[in-house]
């Protein structure tokens, strides 16, 4: 079950995420203190994205390498001055336990590879940063969150959208009732996905497609956005099985979901169709996003219509990405819990294995509390 007190702080009246976010601002770590990262995957997201950020840090730093793939790790780790001696394989992974330099490992796997690699590294004595989403079931998110508290480790996962700066400013003014009552929420985030034998289209390693990819962001926004949980979804599912894409993994996936107070989520995932928009309907007017949750060329308007387009104040960090690794080393530095640990990628976890469930069976699936 979701730790209600550390939510209902996050989502507090005229903070929402920008109160954890934002917040950590206040107990910032020495600029000068830096924890140090071991990148484990070399893949598009950890070399491409990830490494690069560690410039644009306050708190934190790159120290270790973990890739199956010494050749590519070698010549990372010359590139942006890793030690040899910090480079390690899936098979000697456990050794990190004995290297001092590492505080935090960041898992940028294949979700089937999440559980495994952020257990061992939590019984190795090392915090965890994991990618969403979570793990493949709510089990196995229940298996991680477990071995870091046994080991007294923090657990994190990687929802950059809670450092982006549009979707904090997005937040704010919704709470601070620019746009009256909310009403309806929906929110569309799909691309093409063009390569047949890519690991996200097997089951075995992705746990399902574009749900567990893509959707991700579509259904979290549906959460942070209100500042509610679902109380029940219906979903459903449309995927042509002949395309060689499909074979183990659906395409598209509607789903609908209902909050306490009244407002309807509609959601859409997809893996044919490039979209990425998210829209708070108010009983005084809109904000809507588009793109709402992209890499960059994020864009906003708020009133009743695209007339008046907003410009945020600056997130937490230099990047959204930066914020993230910043808020995981305060967070270690000062004792304090992640805005978006574990228990958010277990929520939800939980929520998509309600969607999955709902398109299987055709029928409105009541969420547990």
């Amino acid at each position: 079950m979701i730790d209600k007190n550390r939510r209902g702080l996050v989502l507090a009246a005229g903070g929402a995420l920008a109160a954890g976010a934002m917040g950590d601002m206040a107990w910032a770590a020495p600029p000068d203190r830096k924890l140090g990262y071991a990148i484990v995957g070399l893949g598009s997201y950890g070399l491409g994205i990830i490494i690069p950020q560690f410039a644009n840090c306050r708190n934190s730093r790159l120290v270790a390498l973990v890739s199956g793939d010494p050749a590519k790790a070698k010549r990372v780790a010359q590139e942006y001055g890793v030690p040899e001696k910090n480079i390690y394989n899936y098979q000697n992974y456990d050794d990190i336990r004995n290297n001092p330099d590492i505080d935090v490992v960041y898992v940028c796997l294949p979700v089937s590879m999440h559980a495994e690699y952020t257990i061992r590294a939590a019984k190795a004595g090392k915090h965890v940063l994991c990618e969403k989403p979570m793990a493949v079931s709510s089990a196995e998110c229940e298996s991680m969150i477990a071995a870091c508290r046994q080991a007294g480790k923090k657990l994190m996962i990687g929802y950059r959208c809670h450092f982006e700066p549009y979707n904090l400013e997005a937040v704010r003014r919704a709470r601070a009732g620019e746009i009256g009552k909310l009403r309806y929420f929906r929110s569309e985030h799909g691309f093409t996905f063009r390569d047949p034998n890519a690991w996200r289209l097997k089951k075995a390693l992705a746990g399902g497609g574009s749900m567990m990819d893509i959707g991700i962001y579509a259904l979290n926004a549906a959460r942070y956005m209100t500042g509610e949980e679902p109380i029940a979804v219906y979903a459903q599912e449309t995927t042509d099985r002949k395309d060689p894409r499909f074979r183990e993994v659906e395409d598209m996936i509607g789903f609908q979901l209902e909050f306490p107070s009244g407002v309807i989520g509609s959601c859409m995932s997809m893996y044919s169709a490039n979209q990425n928009h998210i829209l708070l309907m108010g009983d005084k007017g809109r904000i809507d996003m588009e793109p709402a949750t992209a890499y960059h060329g994020n864009r906003m308007w708020v009133g009743n219509g695209r007339e008046n387009e907003i410009t945020p104040p600056p997130g937490p960090g230099a990047t959204q990405w930066a914020g993230q690794l910043d808020h995981m080393s305060q967070c270690v530095l000062q004792n304090r819990e992640p805005i978006v640990a574990g228990e958010e990628g277990l929520r939800d976890l939980r929520i998509i294995e309600a969607i999955y469930r709902s398109a299987r069976e055709q029928k409105r699936v009541v969420l547990k509390t």
